[in-house]
């Protein structure tokens, strides 16, 4: 998928939790990602407590909707690990491998969508759940989510999904 580096890595951005870097990036975030915009205007409307307050509800909470990918399928964060590593890049940070800004940023820098793809299922279950919830980061999921190619031109699911 050429073309998308830009607005991964922006999602990947947004999908984090809302600090002070965040919301300084916010402007060129804006212009950078035009499909992200909507979500980038309620961040910096939004006061940075709330923001964060939302971002916990949203991810964080006992009912809140999963950034971790292995959740939706079977695969084990190790093959997240593998892929990156086969690539040359190491995960840096506290997060697991299969944190969907981790691999919003790894498809950014290599251009390999194996894991959205692979993920697809998940990625929209995440999505409408964040639609049903009328958050503001469905936006986020839906402009990434669009990117992808439509399902019925993926080969069948890999084994244990």
């Amino acid at each position: 998928m050429p073309g998308f580096e830009v607005l991964y890595q922006a999602a990947a951005l947004c999908l984090m939790f809302p600090d002070d870097d965040f919301r300084a990036r916010l402007p060129l975030l804006r212009e950078a990602a035009p499909q992200l915009r909507e979500f980038a205007d309620h961040a910096a409307v939004t006061a940075p407590r709330e923001l964060a307050a939302h971002y916990l509800q949203v991810f964080e909470s006992a009912q809140g909707h999963s950034l971790y990918l292995s959740r939706w399928r079977g695969f084990s964060p190790a093959r997240f690990q593998e892929l990156y590593s086969s690539h040359g890049l190491e995960l840096t940070g506290e997060e697991l491998p299969d944190f969907l800004p981790a691999v919003l940023e790894f498809t950014a820098r290599t251009g390999n969508t194996v894991l959205l793809t692979e993920y697809r299922a998940g990625l929209e279950r995440l999505r409408s759940g964040l639609a049903d919830s009328g958050t503001p980061y469905a936006s986020v999921v839906d402009a990434v989510y669009a990117t992808l190619p439509p399902a019925e031109t993926q080969a069948s699911d890999p084994p244990g999904s």
